[in-house]
């Protein structure tokens, strides 16, 4: 068994201003995207300048949409007792599924003003994707929320405010799967040449498939039913149509 280390919050303080970790962890998952998109985009159309309006885009998507998915997928009973809940941005709960699809709306408008095919610019920004991901874990976990179910295995952790019971650290599980690791193979994959909306669909369909095998450990929200359907949890469920469109992208005829 592991006790969770005693990690302040908080970043640090100036005057009336403080700087959290979790805002931190997004700041550097941003950054982190920026770089690596700016490293493979290098004697390409991607400029530096290009990509950094398509963050700035993103940015705003995961924002609005992570915050509305949340209120909606996880909490709808908000909504009628208090509907601008859906814009309180600095409250707690985000959603990735809901950062997800307010991403994909951003850059559809993007498109439209820059003129570049939808699916060529998601196919070169997916590979950037999992830093983001893995810092917003990294926060997950310096916050002690969205931890795992109780576990007997060595290396539970007894998180704060989660009882004496040691559990998952599926915070890190995520990190290390969803972030370094998908990274690491959607950089490999992308590196040849692949017909239009392949990495998108590798995407899609590995951070599916990583998502739904980490929720059978990771306990599910406290305001959840436990199960939604049988056995699966709200992130399984939101997850498997990632995977019924990744496998469609990925094994669709090549088209011009």
């Amino acid at each position: 068994m592991i006790v969770y280390p005693d990690i302040d919050p908080v970043a640090f303080s100036i005057g009336s201003l403080t700087v959290r970790w979790y805002g931190l962890c997004y700041l550097f998952g941003f950054l982190g995207c920026y770089w690596l998109s700016v490293v493979r985009g290098r004697g390409t159309e991607w400029t530096a300048q290009k990509l950094a309006d398509v963050l700035f885009y993103v940015a705003v998507g995961i924002i609005l949409g992570g915050r509305i998915g949340y209120i909606l997928f996880y909490q709808p009973g908000m909504i009628l007792s208090n509907p601008l809940t859906l814009l309180a941005f600095w409250e707690p709960g985000r959603s990735f599924h809901g950062g997800m699809l307010g991403v994909f709306c951003a850059l559809l408008f993007y498109v439209k003003f820059d003129g570049v095919q939808f699916i060529r610019l998601t196919d070169f920004i997916a590979p950037s994707i999992p830093i983001g991901l893995g810092f917003g874990r990294l926060g997950n976990f310096i916050n002690g929320e969205l931890y795992g179910r109780v576990t007997t295995m060595p290396w539970g952790m007894v998180f704060p405010h989660a009882g004496p019971e040691p559990r998952h650290p599926s915070q890190l599980y995520e990190l290390g799967l969803e972030g370094f690791v998908l990274c690491l193979f959607l950089v490999w994959y992308a590196r040849k040449p692949r017909k239009l909306g392949a990495v998108s669909g590798m995407f899609l369909l590995m951070y599916g498939i990583i998502r739904c095998l980490i929720e059978f450990v990771r306990e599910p929200d406290y305001h959840q039913n436990a199960e939604l359907v049988q056995y699966l949890t709200m992130g399984q469920l939101l997850s498997l149509p990632m995977i019924v469109l990744g496998l469609y992208m990925l094994f669709r005829p090549a088209r011009n």
